[in-house]
């Protein structure tokens, strides 16, 4: 074997293991904060649950179900918790994008997701749609 074919060999070997070793970026994930008898999140998990990992929006912010009340995972220790449930906190590369507060039914869920997921496409917008929806209506107690 020649020496090129060797050292050709062995940068292709090096730079797998580098991609293979390299953690993957966090994507954006949809945590919802639920509680037993929550009739809202009965709603949720009747209308959009069953279908949510099927939609463009769920590949793209997968949902992640919480507990409320319960200690935050160490991954999702910045967000800031309410009693309200259910609580949708878009997240994404270690900080939050925004939320909904409550259950507005499934227009108004699919149009609020949207909004939220845009701002994962606009650099810089991040503050002002966390903003926005910070000081969403309270749909659900």
């Amino acid at each position: 074997m020649s020496l090129l074919k060797l050292i050709s060999r062995t940068a292709l070997v090096g730079s797998m293991f580098v991609a293979f070793a390299t953690p993957p970026a966090r994507a954006a994930e949809l945590i919802m904060f639920e509680q037993a008898g929550c009739v809202w999140c009965a709603a949720f998990d009747r209308d959009i649950a069953p279908v949510y990992g099927k939609t463009e929006e769920g590949r793209r912010a997968p949902l992640r179900r919480l507990e409320s009340g319960r200690p935050l995972p160490s991954d999702l220790a910045f967000i800031q918790t309410e009693r309200l449930t259910p609580l949708f906190v878009l997240v994404d590369k270690g900080r939050e994008i925004g939320r909904i507060r409550g259950y507005p039914g499934d227009d108004n869920f699919w149009g609020l997701l949207g909004v939220l997921l845009k701002s994962l496409d606009t650099p810089g917008s991040v503050d002002e749609h966390s903003q926005l929806f910070k000081n969403s209506p309270r749909f659900a107690e």
